[in-house]
Parts: structure tokens; sequence; C-alpha cells
């Protein structure tokens, strides 16, 4: 228990053997129930996670017959945790490189009602936080976290990939997790989730852990941005209609509509307006005049869309 709540913790696993038994000796003894999805890994994770659970009674394995994604096996925690009356559900990996003695800074925002969701972010520790990230994998961090804010309307929230997170009861059941997206890329799924069904998310310094001669990120650079790009496009435009046209209409639907309308348009227009100018056959002053008409409107209209955006998810 942690300050009267009831704490569940999930571990998503594949192939983490060497990890996973490490991993679960760090677990606090705040938490009550630990949930290790085990994702039909093929070495030895199962037989490390029951001797475990032998010696520890908090210990649950639950198996997947085939693998999901590990997406698929932090819902599976999730709804293990949420009918098991947990009031919060804490999310590590199973490669021990999340800092367990942070998890209350993650449980006090719920724990006081401020957030739904919580989660780390290495890049507000004011010391140490980015000391071990390696330069090819904050740069991609930082924009795919700039590609999410827009996605998932939280544009004060950084860092989007980092799954140490937590989760109030509430949220877990509130939320579709059957049309979730299952795989890595999950983090920035989830925030849009959030988003779309009125939840307060909070960004919590995290102490970043990397161990040497273990795996890292999954983030590999522009093959993960083609990986994820896809996914938070269809994102966005579910969000918006999900929550501002189905859920609760706001003006600002339409702002983005004639935004992402216009500005494409305008510089499409304005690429013809080019071409004819380079080919000799020149350009009137109208069209130069509606090509510029339809940027500015463009813009402005995106402008006012991400304004009303970030005032509507504070």
């Amino acid at each position: 228990m942690y300050r009267n709540q009831k704490i569940g913790l999930t571990i998503p696993a594949y192939n983490e053997e060497r990890l996973i038994g490490p991993t679960l000796d760090s677990v606090p003894e705040l938490v009550d129930l630990i949930y290790v999805v085990n994702d039909c890994s093929t070495d030895g994770t199962a037989e490390v996670v029951r001797a475990r659970a032998a010696a520890d009674p908090r210990i649950v394995l639950v198996e997947h017959e085939q693998n999901q994604g590990v997406g698929q096996g932090i819902i599976t925690g999730y709804l293990q945790a949420s009918e098991a009356g947990c009031d919060i559900c804490v999310v590590t990996g199973g490669d021990h490189q999340m800092p367990m003695e942070q998890i209350p800074a993650l449980l006090d925002p719920l724990v006081d009602g401020l957030a739904d969701y919580s989660k780390g972010n290495r890049f507000l520790m004011p010391d140490d936080g980015l000391d071990g990230m390696p330069l090819s994998r904050m740069l991609p961090n930082a924009l795919i976290s700039f590609m999410t804010k827009m996605a998932s309307g939280y544009y004060k929230i950084f860092d989007v990939v980092d799954g140490f997170t937590a989760i109030s009861k509430r949220a877990i059941d509130l939320v579709d997790w059957d049309i979730a997206w299952k795989g890595y890329g999950y983090p920035m799924d989830f925030l849009v989730r959030m988003n779309a069904y009125g939840l307060r998310v909070v960004d919590v310094p995290r102490r970043a852990i990397y161990l040497e001669g273990e795996r890292q990120s999954q983030i590999k650079g522009f093959s993960y941005f083609l990986k994820v790009a896809p996914m938070l496009v269809r994102d966005f435009f579910w969000r918006l209609f999900t929550r501002f046209l189905i859920r609760d209409f706001h003006p600002l639907f339409f702002f983005y509509l004639f935004g992402l309308l216009f500005l494409p348009l305008g510089v499409i227009f304005g690429g013809f307006l080019v071409y004819q100018q380079y080919t000799g056959a020149g350009v009137s002053g109208p069209r130069a005049v509606v090509c510029a008409l339809m940027i500015m409107s463009g813009l402005q209209f995106l402008l006012f869309a991400m304004l009303y955006d970030m005032e509507e998810s504070k």
C-alpha cells in the first residue's frame, strides 16, 4: 500500500531471462501486486519469474500464448490490476533500467488527485538525467516528442517514449484499449488515448539508467520515425473526431480542418506559380494574392487550433 492506495505493477517481458530477476528483486515493498506479462518469450523468462514468485507472493506470471507486442503486454497488466482492485498501476520494463526508488514520485500526483496518468521525463533531471543518454538517442527522442505534442494535444509533455508510467484505475476503466497500439510506439498512442478522454497527464523527473552491454531503446533514428509517423497521423485525426466532434464539440476541430486544408493547398499552388514564372508563362497579380491568402489563412487557422488545443489540454 502507498498512502492508503493499493498499488499494482505491470512488467511486460520478452526474452528478459537475464534481467527480469534483478528487476523483480528491486521492486519496493509499497507495491501490492506484480504482474509479469510474458509475451511468449523463447528463453527462460517464465522459469525465472516462477522461481521468484515462489518466494514473493506478490508476483503473478501472466502468459501470452502468442507474441502480441509490448503495448498489449502493458494493457494485459492494466486489466489484471484493475480487476484485482488496484487503485494505481505502475509500469516498468523488465530490463532493470528504470529507477524503482522513484516510483513514489509517479504515484504522488495520482494519489493527490492532480493527474490520471504520470510518466517519467529524463530531460527534467537537473544533473544526471541526460548524462548517460547517447546523442543518437537524444535527437530522435526530441523529434518524436515534438511530433507527439500535436498528435496528442499535450504540448507541455516531453520525453514521450519513456515507459516508466503510472495510471489510475479510473483511466484504465475509461479507455477503450481494444483499439490502442500494441507494438513499439505505444507510449505515444497511449498519450493520444488519454487526451481523447479528457484525462490529465503530468511529467515526473526521473533518472535515466543505461546498463553497459545491454540493449537500449528501440529508437533507431529515421527507421523508427517511419514506423511511428503513420500511427501518429492516424491518432491525430482520431483524437480530433473523438474528443472535439463526437464526445464534446469544440470549434478547434474546424480550425485544424481549415488549417490543414488551406496551408498545403496554398503551398502547392505557390509551387505551381513558381513553375509558371520559371517557364516564362508569367504570374498574374490576383493569382499571387490568392496564393498568399491561402498560405496565411492556413497558417493562422493552424496556429489558432494549436493554441486552443494547448489550452484545452492544460
